[in-house]
């Protein structure tokens, strides 16, 4: 299995941001440097996707303050997303760098996760690997919390995240500023706490 799709659907849905953690570096408006992929070679494929489910924001970021992204299959309804064709060791190594560990990390957790579905490598916020499908006979997997979204307090995404995450939006699934701001205005984090006004300038126009 040398190669698996990285299903993305937070901030790295913009692929100038998933950049940053093959090629290491710091995002405009980070606050965090990454080393890189030990293979920074550009994905092979990249394609859009939606998965079952739902994403949701909680906790703080340390990279951007505010709530982070995760992704919850038991949420109702189907979540935006991007698929980037890697290698094994990429994405253990984006695994990795998401949970502030150098690259390098062990497979034994990606290979359980392909042939179970589930794979717990700790009890961190990325720690927890899913397969949410197949494509071209390639499994596909992404990474989240160990918990429900109905299991933690939702928290505001901060504006740069979830600006970055609108523009991947847009970017990986064509979408115009009423569908982006539609699908972001309902995710639990967001609701109640951006006004539609607000996420129209996040999100631009056209």
């Amino acid at each position: 299995m040398p190669l698996l799709w990285y299903v993305a659907y937070g901030s790295n849905l913009h692929a100038a941001r998933l950049d940053w953690y093959l090629r290491g570096g710091r995002p405009p408006g980070g606050l965090r440097t990454y080393p890189g992929c030990r293979d920074c070679r550009p994905p092979e494929r990249t394609v859009a996707a939606l998965i079952p489910g739902g994403v949701y924001f909680a906790g703080e970021s340390r990279a951007w303050t505010g709530g982070m992204a995760f992704y919850d299959p038991g949420l109702p309804g189907r979540a935006a997303a991007r698929a980037y064709l890697v290698t094994v060791e990429q994405f253990a190594d984006i695994a990795a760098q998401e949970m502030y560990r150098p690259p390098g990390a062990d497979l034994t957790g990606i290979r359980a996760a392909v042939e179970t579905g589930r794979a717990t490598l700790g009890p961190g916020r990325y720690e927890t690997l899913l397969r949410v499908g197949e494509r071209d006979g390639l499994p596909m997997l992404t990474f989240t919390a160990p918990h429900r979204a109905v299991d933690v307090p939702w928290s505001r995404p901060a504006p740069v995240y979830l600006g970055m995450l609108a523009r991947g939006l847009r970017e990986a699934h064509g979408w115009d500023a009423a569908r982006t701001v539609d699908y972001l205005a309902g995710r639990p984090g967001v609701a109640g706490r951006w006004t539609r006004p607000a996420l129209r300038g996040l999100v631009g126009t056209g």
